[in-house]
């Protein structure tokens, strides 16, 4: 039986170190679990064969270092299209007649977000659709086909998805839920750190959008972050980063700064896998805001960055969208509305950061560990 990790958003980011890692996690999952597991990506074309070669160069590299270097197919497609025609892809690191006779026998695809479209998408014998944002998953389902008719079986990130409470579109596919998967052998738990730094890594504006209301709000960690600003006045003692990307003559960054947050490159301090794992592992806790549509709606969504945090035995400060209610009392979280909550779980972190560390890292272990949740995806 060959599982392939249907991906398309790892290879074209290639200074997402970040990125990379949530398809890394599962193919690492699948390997403690001693899977046949290929990592199939997908990568369109662009106007620069010279960048796109890099793109391939730089995924091939990332590969080859977390020991994977034979276990990809990744399908360059030129011309992009939405439609995805093997026979019209490049086939790079799996030859051509290897990938056809896996697709022959007993298959598993794991289509993250989407990634693999038909008719190639039909070719998988058993195929599952998995959501990792679920906001807008759901909603953009409601508008146009994302899949839902040619899947088997759905699962998502969205704890709350059948939660009273729950606003997201209503769905006629029978959703199951799986934890974000992180991967606690590669994760591990590490000693505080010498500097009381909470920070977080993502894209200061975003791109994405959902009608809310008969309104598109603006989902940006710009907009999220608002309410909780003034935290470097209100807790000195600790130190507030963003690793955010804000140019260096964007006014956002001299505003923060102004502020007392410090603005760092991503794509400096996170720009591998491995680079990513050791900037967060510098942190004592993660802060951050989530985009207004999930708490709004209840999703019950929490990010595998959250995931990676609480393996490493940071706890993680931010917003509950109703993943709460799924997770047993001592979990690492501080679930926080407003910036009076945020103080407060701040200070009690820096006042008892060894208890919150622990229950932080067996969270992750019980929870959110890849080879868990895989079985529970896989049935096995």
């Amino acid at each position: 039986m060959t599982i392939f990790l249907g991906c398309g958003f790892a290879a074209k980011y290639r200074e997402g170190g970040g990125n990379f890692s949530v398809p890394l996690q599962w193919m690492l999952g699948l390997r403690r679990l001693k899977l046949d597991a290929i990592w199939l990506e997908v990568l369109p074309a662009t106007k620069s064969a010279r960048e796109d070669w890099a793109k391939i160069d730089n995924f091939q590299r990332r590969l080859r270092e977390n020991g994977f270097g034979g276990r990809y197919c990744l399908l360059y497609q030129k011309p992009a299209s939405d439609g995805h025609e093997l026979d019209a892809m490049h086939c790079i690191g799996m030859p051509r007649r290897e990938l056809f006779d896996r697709l022959s026998g007993p298959n598993v695809l794991l289509n993250l977000a989407y990634s693999i479209h038909p008719p190639l998408l039909l070719k998988f014998e058993r195929r599952i659709f998995c959501d990792l944002d679920p906001s807008e998953i759901f909603y953009w389902m409601t508008k146009i086909e994302m899949g839902q008719s040619y899947h088997h079986e759905f699962w998502t990130i969205g704890l709350n998805v059948y939660g009273g409470d729950c606003r997201l579109p209503k769905s006629p596919l029978r959703w199951k839920i799986f934890y974000p998967m992180v991967d606690t052998e590669f994760f591990r738990r590490k000693h505080r750190p010498g500097v009381a730094k909470l920070t977080t890594v993502g894209q200061w504006y975003w791109g994405g959008a959902v009608e809310v209301a008969g309104q598109f709000p603006d989902l940006s960690k710009k907009v999220a972050f608002e309410p909780y600003l003034d935290l470097p006045s209100r807790v000195p003692e600790a130190r507030f980063e963003l690793a955010m990307n804000i140019n260096a003559d964007d006014p956002e960054r001299e505003r923060l700064q102004q502020l007392g947050w410090k603005v760092v490159d991503p794509h400096q301090v996170a720009r591998t896998p491995s680079v990513y794992r050791r900037y967060i592992t510098g942190a004592l806790a993660e802060f951050t805001a989530i985009k207004g549509v999930d708490v709004a709606w209840r999703t019950g969504w929490i990010s595998d960055r959250a995931a990676a945090f609480l393996a490493l035995g940071r706890p993680v400060l931010t917003e509950d969208t109703g993943a709460k209610a799924y997770l047993s009392p001592e979990n690492g979280f501080a679930f926080i509305r407003g910036i009076d909550e945020a103080e407060n779980a701040v200070k009690e972190v820096l006042r008892d950061w060894s208890r919150l560390s622990k229950q932080a890292r067996n969270c992750a272990v019980e929870v959110f560990d890849s080879t868990k949740n895989l079985r529970r995806i896989l049935d096995i």
